[in-house]
C-alpha cells in the first residue's frame, strides 16, 4: 500500500512538473518599426498599465534614473547614423534611459543593451547622446506605456513617450538629404565600373551581342585605376569566345601577374591554363 501511494505521488509530480499554464504577461512586450527619410527606425520595449496606480513622482520617482517601460532595457534601433541633442549617433542599437522631472526629462542613448532594467553601475562613457526634453500635460490618460514615433518629416522625428497624462518628445535627426543627394548624383551620373561589369559577363554567359560585351567589359575597366584580375579574366574570355585569340591572350597574360601580385592561386591556374589552351590553336 505505501508503494502504490508513492508512485501514485511521484505520478502527480511528475505530471505537475511537465504542465505549463500560458497567462498574459503584465507587461507585454511591443515592437515598432518606422521609416524617417530614408532611415529605418525600429523600437523595441515592455508595456505596463497604471493599473490604478500614480506613475510619475511615484512608481517612477522623479529624479532617479528609469529603465523607460519595464523588464529588459527598451531598445531603440537606428538604420543610419542621426543627430540627437546635437550630437552624432553612430547607426546600430541603443538603450533607451530617462530622468523624469517636473517639466523636464534628462534622456539618454546607452550603448550597453544588456541589462535588465539599469545598468548595476552607471558609465558615462556609454552614453552616446543625452539631451533634456520638454514634458506636456495631456488632456487624457494614457493607461499604457506608450512609445511612438512621431512628427514624421523627410529629415527626422520624434520618439514620443507617453504614460499616465505626460508626453514627452525626444527629436532626431535623420541623413535624407545627404542618402537622397548621393542616390541622384549616382544615378545621374551613368552605370558605375559594376555595372558595366555585371552586364557584361552576363553576355558572355547567355552568348548574346560580344561585341557589346566587349565595349561594356572595356569601359568597366577604364573605370578602375588598376583592374582587378578577376575583372581583366572575363575581358580575355570575351575576346576569345569573340574570335580574338591574340588580344585574349594578351589580357589573359595582365590577368596572370595581377593574380600573381595579389597572390590569387585560382587566377593564376586559370589564366595559365587559358593561355596554354590559346596559344595552342
Amino acid at each position: 500500500m505505501k508503494k502504490l501511494f508513492l508512485s501514485a505521488f511521484a505520478l502527480l509530480a511528475i505530471n505537475f512538473a511537465s504542465a505549463q499554464i500560458t497567462t498574459p504577461q503584465p507587461s507585454p512586450t511591443s515592437k515598432l518599426e518606422q521609416k524617417v527619410g530614408l532611415t529605418d527606425v525600429t523600437v523595441a520595449y515592455s508595456r505596463p498599465s497604471m493599473r490604478g496606480r500614480a506613475v510619475f513622482g511615484d512608481l517612477v520617482p522623479y529624479g532617479e534614473i528609469w529603465r523607460t517601460g519595464a523588464n529588459q532595457n527598451t531598445i531603440v534601433t537606428f538604420s543610419d547614423d542621426v543627430k540627437i541633442g546635437g550630437s552624432t549617433v553612430k547607426k546600430g542599437s541603443y538603450a533607451l534611459y530617462t530622468k523624469p522631472n517636473q517639466g523636464s526629462w534628462e534622456v539618454y542613448f546607452y550603448t550597453d543593451t544588456n541589462n535588465w532594467g539599469n545598468p548595476e553601475k552607471w558609465d558615462d562613457s556609454k552614453v552616446a547622446a543625452k539631451l533634456t526634453a520638454e514634458t506636456y500635460q495631456l488632456p487624457f490618460e494614457v493607461e499604457t506605456f506608450t512609445i511612438d514615433v512621431d512628427n514624421l518629416t523627410n529629415n527626422g522625428a520624434s520618439l514620443g513617450i507617453l504614460w499616465e497624462n505626460t508626453y514627452v518628445e525626444v527629436p532626431f535627426e535623420v541623413p535624407t538629404s545627404e542618402k537622397a543627394t548621393a542616390s541622384i548624383e549616382k544615378v545621374m551620373g551613368g552605370p558605375q565600373a559594376g555595372d558595366y561589369y555585371a552586364a557584361a559577363v552576363y553576355y558572355l554567359q547567355e552568348d548574346k551581342n560580344l561585341d557589346q560585351a566587349q565595349e561594356w567589359i572595356d569601359k568597366a575597366i577604364s573605370m578602375q585605376k588598376e583592374p582587378p584580375f578577376w575583372m581583366l579574366r572575363q575581358k580575355s574570355l570575351i575576346q576569345a569566345k569573340n574570335g580574338d585569340t591574340k588580344g585574349a591572350i594578351a589580357t589573359a597574360k595582365q590577368s596572370l601577374a595581377a593574380a600573381e601580385k595579389a597572390g590569387n592561386k585560382d587566377y593564376i591556374k586559370l589564366n595559365q591554363d587559358s593561355i596554354s589552351a590559346w596559344e595552342a590553336q
